[in-house]
């Protein structure tokens, strides 16, 4: 997996368990701390995306708004 990749995916499986732990109930202590972990978490996330090191093969003028 690439490494600009890796947030996306762990950020995610973040989202998925605290998804499937409001379904099953558990904790609600548990459920407000990943709650409150999850702008952290997403703000790392958008960083790391934006940062990354990566080369488009296209111009802005080509690719404007892709539709034509």
């Amino acid at each position: 997996m690439d490494n600009s990749l890796t947030p996306v995916a762990i950020v995610t499986g973040f989202l998925l368990v605290y998804v499937v732990a409001i379904a099953v109930n558990i904790n609600t202590a548990i459920i407000l701390m990943m709650f409150s972990l999850s702008p952290i978490l997403m703000i790392w996330m958008v960083i790391k995306v934006l940062k990354a090191a990566f080369e488009s093969t296209h111009t802005f003028e080509e690719k404007w708004y892709e539709d034509q």
